[in-house]
């Protein structure tokens, strides 16, 4: 019992691990994507539009780290070799919609983000976000 602890205990902390990297990265991609430091804006500022976004963005990466897991049946190293390569994945994903959605779409979608009135083209968005993450979640389990 006292191994299983902590084998499994080893493997919680290597997937936290992962799965806090991951969730700065998918942070830093998004915060590239947009104009200004989104840090500021969701912290100081309190935009609703860039809360949205972030938030919207943090809880798909979690839902592609968590099927990744899952779909690794318990075996440490290819989950964690699964969870970065789909997390990587759905982030490319993500960043791709976005610019295709600011591409298709009237404005600057980086713009509305940071704008301090709320848009419902945010709300769009952050759908866009977890729809991608839970294609990919399907894709694996």
């Amino acid at each position: 019992m006292l191994i299983d602890l902590l084998r499994n205990s080893y493997s919680a902390a290597a997937y936290i691990g992962t799965g806090l990297l991951l969730m700065v990265a998918a942070f830093a991609v998004i915060d590239a994507l947009t104009p200004g430091d989104l840090r500021r804006l969701v912290w100081f500022d309190r935009n609703r539009n860039a809360a949205i976004l972030v938030g919207s963005n943090l809880a798909a990466t979690a839902l592609v780290i968590v099927a990744s897991i899952n779909a690794s049946e318990g075996r440490l190293a290819e989950g964690l070799v699964y969870t970065f390569a789909y997390s990587v994945i759905g982030i490319v994903a993500m960043s791709i919609a976005f610019l295709v959605v600011d591409m298709l779409t009237p404005g600057k979608l980086g713009d509305l983000v940071v704008h301090p009135d709320p848009h419902p083209a945010v709300w769009v968005h952050a759908v866009t976000h977890i729809g991608i993450a839970l294609i990919i979640c399907a894709s694996i389990l």
